[in-house]
């Protein structure tokens, strides 16, 4: 496959394989995709993995796109962090790839195993990816304290009012409907009929 004019054959010739990530469903990968895609990547050579993790390394676009590679081809995504956001995983990956004889490609920069440098570099940028990773799961459990502190995380909200669950109750003991009667006639599950005697119960 002709590698594209853009980067002066910076990517070794054969298939370019490309694979994007974002962590949730609701982030793009639009940007992603239009960056392998100028990088050379056939549109129909980009695996993808939407809303996992990269720490995640059970993840069906990553397992595709590296079965996708043969000896000669190369593995392109956009930042190393994509790909991986532990450094045991990125370390693991780029063993794979080496083994299979596949090139890395970071942003259109080969990743060269043997050389030194490169070496050093690819472990920075994976210390960095595993850094960052930490770093937004804190942020993330210290804005929940900070919520919960505020009174802004209740945990999860029953689903009938007091005094509905209270009839629901009282007809229950009543003896004159069953749970699946009860559950369509409130609009609830039967496993809400179910915790709503229990509470009851507990009273």
């Amino acid at each position: 496959m002709a590698v594209s004019k853009e980067h002066d054959g910076a990517l070794p010739a054969g298939a370019l394989i490309g694979y994007a990530r974002v962590s949730t469903d609701k982030q793009d990968l639009a940007v992603q995709r239009g960056a392998l895609e100028a990088m050379g990547v056939p549109e129909e050579l980009i695996y993808v993995d939407h809303g996992l993790t990269g720490r995640n390394r059970d993840r069906p676009g990553l397992e595709a796109a590296l079965k996708a590679c043969r000896p000669g081809d190369t593995l392109v995504v956009t930042k190393l962090d994509r790909l991986a956001r532990s450094i045991r995983d990125a370390s693991a990956i780029a063993d794979e790839l080496q083994a299979k004889k596949v090139k890395l490609s970071l942003g259109g920069s080969v990743h060269d195993p043997a050389d030194p440098l490169g070496r050093m570099v690819f472990s920075m940028m994976a210390v960095f990816a595993e850094f960052e990773a930490d770093l937004a799961r804190m942020r993330t459990r210290e804005g929940m304290q900070a919520a919960k502190a505020k009174g802004r995380l209740r945990g999860r909200q029953p689903k009938l009012k007091p005094s509905t669950e209270k009839t629901l109750v009282q007809m229950w003991h009543a003896g004159s409907h069953t749970q699946k009667e009860l559950a369509d006639t409130f609009g609830v599950s039967r496993t809400t009929v179910i915790r709503a005697v229990a509470r009851a119960g507990d009273h």
